[in-house]
């Protein structure tokens, strides 16, 4: 399992600005400046340009230990992993000392190619909008995909040449700023503007752990709040118990929670490991989907057993158990962690369908 005990310090920032992060929809500057100065931007930046460049598992390890503070803000260090790794094996030579002369920048990016590419003599001009871009007001440059002549296509952009269109107003992960970016007619050097093929599986995996990370990490945080609910002498109400550990409901309900966590949080590290272990084959490719897709679940799962212990008052404003209800909610619904789409994969796959 995880040790949580790790980046204390970093966590005591960001559970210090978790409220604010969310009241702002985008990170807050010290949790940004945590995470800078803890090396976590650059888990992804390339060894050559002073980086970490961790695998699978490592990824998923720390962004669930940050998770557990702030997820939108594990969120966000998670969309600059996905970005740094599509920018080091998209763009080599010089674009790639430009883009990773700071190896701590922060990137953001979208790999939906929701723009339109026309080559010119310059470069390429670029017209388009890119929707939920975790990060992008705080970033330094994104990765974005595009059509050029038909061809798909990435793009790294300085998010100062962008504008950004604050539309991100969400019931959870309010706080990773997933606003949208916009290019008019935007005239990017042409070695910065490359046709790319699809991603392969292995690269999918390790941006599935950039998102189930974070839900992993915010069923952990929900937990600890559930936890020191049960040390105090809070008890259940209408009832003739004490306090919440005398009642046996309350117990199986408490186990019941922390095995689902602890279920998420091994499915999500046997994936990342076959991720680091080379590509995996084929015939694995629907099993693994359906192990991420049911670790979100799981999550989600979890959380509404806490919510069924705390009662009304963990939806209250003031309770953090209420947040980490909605980021699992919220986060546990990417497109990557998509539990019909899995299930669709592995009946095919199980009926002999390519």
């Amino acid at each position: 399992m995880i040790d949580h005990s790790t980046g204390d310090e970093t966590g005591a920032v960001l559970r210090a600005h978790a409220e604010q992060s969310e009241q702002d929809d985008r990170p807050a500057a010290e949790s940004l400046d945590a995470l800078r100065k803890d090396g976590v931007f650059a888990l992804r930046t390339p060894q050559e340009h002073g980086g970490a460049w961790v695998g699978c598992e490592a990824v998923a390890r720390r962004l669930t230990v940050l998770g557990r503070s702030c997820p939108s803000t594990a969120w966000v260090a998670g969309t600059c992993v996905t970005a740094k790794d599509l920018a080091a094996k998209i763009f080599p030579g010089a674009p790639a000392h430009e883009l990773f002369a700071d190896p701590d920048a922060l990137f953001c990016g979208s790999g939906v190619p929701s723009a339109q590419g026309r080559p010119v003599a310059e470069g390429v001009r670029v017209t388009g909008r890119w929707r939920n871009v975790s990060g992008c007001e705080d970033a330094t440059w994104a990765t974005l995909g595009l059509l050029v002549d038909g061809r798909f296509s990435m793009a790294a952009i300085p998010v100062a040449d962008l504008t950004v269109d604050r539309t991100w107003h969400m019931a959870g992960m309010r706080g990773t700023g997933s606003h949208s970016l916009v290019a008019d007619d935007l005239l990017v050097p042409a070695d910065r503007v490359v046709a790319v093929a699809p991603f392969p599986f292995q690269d999918r995996l390790l941006y599935a752990m950039t998102v189930l990370g974070p839900v992993v990490g915010a069923a952990r945080g929900a937990l600890d709040v559930v936890d020191a609910m049960f040390a105090s002498d809070r008890k259940p109400f209408m009832s003739a118990y004490s306090r919440m550990g005398e009642s046996p409901g309350a117990r199986h309900w408490l186990a019941e929670a922390n095995h689902l966590v602890d279920r998420a949080e091994t499915a999500m590290l046997s994936v990342a490991r076959a991720a680091d272990a080379g590509g995996p084959a084929d015939s694995d490719h629907p099993r693994l989907q359906m192990e991420l897709a049911g670790a979100g679940a799981d999550c989600r799962a979890a959380v509404e057993r806490m919510l069924d212990l705390h009662g009304s008052s963990g939806f209250a404003t003031t309770n953090p158990l209420q947040r980490f209800w909605r980021d699992v909610a919220v986060g546990s619904r990417h497109p990557h962690l998509n539990p019909y789409l899995a299930f669709e994969s592995a009946g095919k796959a199980l009926a002999g369908e390519s």
